[in-house]
């Protein structure tokens, strides 16, 4: 299963580093910053922050920006070869990571701040994922999970109907759907296999989160009302992301 979503994602590197990369280009820039500041009450040039699935390193770069130490992880190393460019050009120095996010190698209580986006919906064990989290954050630590309820349309009617609603909106419109990307198919084959595209998310999130000893700090279900622009609103409007902060 892990092969099949490196295989995946190396496919996609280069679509979704250029997609992406506009955000260091754009408002969203400062407004992820401001949602950061608003969840994080430590001083940022003092921490040390872990950015697990990084991607093309677009969090790990505005983290960057502000004065952190980075670490980055993805097990795609095509992502990994994006950020390492991303970094180069924007002047930061962030160390980077081939790895499972599951199986992390770093030691224990060795981080002030997890972030991650987009990515636990992806995972084989999500509830081991977590496990690892908790471990490498330092006691009073925070994590900061970006995500949404993708592709639970391929297991529940309602979110099936509202997700045809946003291809139909989209086509009518005449804008590029992101959902109808080459890869789309191989992704959805992967989706079927995977844990929580069949849950309505974030209650699941909760529950294991609470249960491995987090405190729920913050479920910030209205935050990509300030990121999206209307495009991306009509697009994803069944599947909108949601933001849960937990501390150790």
């Amino acid at each position: 299963m892990l092969q099949a979503i490196q295989n995946y994602w190396d496919q996609r590197s280069n679509t979704y580093a250029q997609e992406n990369l506009i955000e260091l280009m754009s408002e969203k820039k400062q407004k992820y910053q401001a949602i950061f500041f608003k969840y994080i009450p430590f001083d940022f040039r003092e921490m040390r922050v872990l950015d697990i699935g990084c991607g093309p390193g677009i969090f790990s770069i505005l983290f960057a920006m502000l004065g952190a130490k980075v670490s980055a992880l993805d097990y795609t190393p095509a992502m990994l070869d994006h950020a390492g460019k991303n970094a180069l050009k924007y002047g930061v120095e962030i160390d980077f990571f081939e790895g499972n996010a599951q199986e992390l190698f770093f030691e224990e209580s060795s981080f002030d701040i997890v972030v991650s986006r987009n990515l636990t919906w992806n995972l084989p064990d999500p509830q081991k994922a977590y496990m690892e989290w908790y471990r490498v954050l330092k006691k009073g630590g925070r994590m900061l999970n970006f995500d949404a309820n993708w592709y639970l349309q391929l297991y529940d009617e309602e979110q099936k109907k509202s997700y045809q609603e946003d291809r139909e909106k989209v086509a009518k419109i005449g804008i590029y759907d992101h959902a109808k990307n080459p890869y789309a198919h191989k992704m959805e084959t992967i989706a079927k296999s995977l844990p929580l595209s069949k849950i309505r998310r974030p209650q699941w999130d909760y529950e294991v989160l609470s249960s491995l000893g987090f405190e729920i700090i913050a479920y910030d279900k209205e935050f990509y009302q300030e990121i999206w622009d209307e495009k991306e609103k009509i697009m994803f409007h069944a599947t909108p992301m949601f933001l849960l902060v937990a501390q150790k």
